[in-house]
């Protein structure tokens, strides 16, 4: 997926509403999790699994993702971490 086009989100916009539910990629664009809320400044992935089904939940700065939209309206977010990295992190337990 080329992002290079996708608009940016605005700090206004990184509200839990927005960013729930959006795909998270990777490096080479690997789908690696999705949000499943925000903690106040931190967003809550959930990595691995089959639709939500063992997927480990953890925490991550919302700075560490880079959010955005694509051409179709939909939200999504681009970070530098690896799926692997993101399951060696603790798990987050509200």
């Amino acid at each position: 997926m080329d992002h290079t086009n996708h608009v940016r989100l605005t700090p206004a916009e990184l509200t839990p509403d927005i960013l729930e539910g959006a795909t998270v990629y990777g490096q080479d664009d690997e789908t690696i999790g999705s949000v499943d809320h925000v903690h106040g400044s931190q967003v809550v992935i959930d990595v691995g699994g089959f639709l939500g089904i063992g997927a480990k939940s953890v925490a991550v700065s919302a700075t560490d993702l880079d959010f955005m939209r694509d051409e179709d309206g939909d939200v999504h977010a681009v970070t530098s971490w690896t799926k692997d990295q993101l399951k060696e992190m603790p798990e987050h337990r509200d």
